[in-house]
């Protein structure tokens, strides 16, 4: 960590050059002594990076910022602020810091908090913004969180652990394909805590977490603009009951969606009218969740076909999570054909064509409250043009 960087002049260059080019930055030659041109560009393209995710961290004089890939990497506080609430007790331990979000929210809902982070100059730049941020009821350890735990006599109410997957690619992966292996360290928090908190990304298949874990009591399912963010595993040392799922939607206002697991077996209807009325397409989180039918029996929603996963209600049901629109026309595809000046947002479900092909093919312009939505019923393929009137 480079002390230099925190000079006022140097902040000062920080924040009048966030909009440069970090790239030529880098090359050109640094104005300042003893902090490189590198050193400049790395700085100014974390900054940046946190003007949304971590506006906290970017509205704060004398934030030291990590590489970019910390940042790429960490929570946002949307999501860190959320997790907080699930944290119990007096005391919380986080296993895997990394750039200190989780661990700065958990500080303002837990008395103590000891944060782990391998990497020493991480550690360090947590340990000062830390300082910066006012949060100063955070023990900050640069060491591996795991080896800590094991040699230290303190027992904590809260663990949390991030553990990173060791491959990238987007496929379904389990618990054993990341670092730390959390299934091979579960007897000891169990031992050291009453509550473990585990967070991974969305593409863990539910059932396969579910099998190599125990005593879970929720997964909480988190999507921000329909786009699921992250998994929260939530494993009480005594729980033995039935595991709660929480599909929680962090937009401009939290909606969340919970069912006890077996309510996955609920069987429903596919209607067999036409659509009228609202239509309602889910957020990403109920998707994941796989509550299919569930929906529709929770909001009284009607489904629109097996695999289409779209709904509608002649009343409009404000509290769904996703997005709704009202419906205005239905139409089958030879009457499509005889439509003129089209317009809309081209919505694709159950439909054998990509909405870019549908776009040229019947030569649909742009729109932005109008959408058409190509589908199927039991009845055969079908197009609804809509106006959306609640977005994610």
């Amino acid at each position: 960590m480079n002390e230099n960087i925190l000079k006022n002049e140097i902040q000062r260059y920080i924040t009048e050059h966030i909009n440069a080019d970090v790239n030529k930055v880098a090359l050109s030659k640094s104005l300042f002594k003893n902090v490189s041109s590198a050193e400049l560009a790395g700085q100014i393209a974390a900054k940046k990076k946190s003007i949304h995710k971590l506006s906290k961290w970017f509205n704060q004089d004398k934030i030291y910022y990590p590489v970019l890939l910390s940042i790429e990497q960490c929570s946002s506080e949307t999501t860190a602020a959320y997790k907080a609430n699930l944290a119990i007790g007096n005391s919380l331990i986080d296993l895997t810091a990394g750039f200190g979000v989780d661990s700065y929210f958990f500080s303002k809902k837990i008395e103590s908090i000891h944060s782990c982070e391998i990497n020493p100059e991480l550690s360090e730049i947590t340990t000062h913004n830390a300082k910066v941020l006012g949060a100063n009821n955070i023990n900050f350890v640069a060491e591996d969180g795991i080896e800590f735990l094991k040699k230290s006599k303190l027992k904590f109410d809260t663990i949390y652990i991030d553990p990173a997957r060791r491959s990238h690619s987007n496929k379904v992966f389990k618990l054993k394909d990341c670092t730390p292996d959390v299934t091979e360290h579960l007897a000891l928090f169990l031992e050291k805590a009453q509550r473990i908190i585990i967070k991974t990304a969305p593409l863990l298949d539910i059932s396969a977490g579910l099998s190599e874990l125990q005593n879970v009591s929720e997964i909480h399912i988190v999507s921000v603009k329909n786009e699921c963010k992250e998994l929260l595993w939530v494993i009480d040392k005594d729980f033995m009951g039935e595991t709660k799922i929480v599909c929680a939607t962090l937009n401009t206002t939290t909606k969340t969606f919970s069912f006890p697991i077996s309510d996955l077996q609920i069987a429903t209807e596919i209607a067999s009218s036409s659509p009228a009325g609202y239509l309602y397409e889910p957020d990403v989180a109920l998707l994941k969740s796989g509550a299919f039918n569930l929906i529709a029996e929770r909001f009284g929603l009607k489904k629109l076909h097996q695999q289409s996963q779209l709904y509608f209600s002649e009343e409009i049901k404000a509290d769904f999570l996703g997005r709704i629109f009202e419906i205005k026309l239905l139409l089958n595809l030879n009457e499509l054909k005889k439509e003129k000046e089209l317009k809309g947002n081209v919505i694709v479900r159950n439909f054998p064509e990509k909405a870019e092909n549908l776009v040229k093919k019947y030569k649909i312009g742009s729109s932005h409250d109008d959408f058409i939505l190509f589908t199927q019923t039991n009845a055969g393929y079908l197009v609804i043009k809509a106006k959306i009137i609640q977005h994610y």
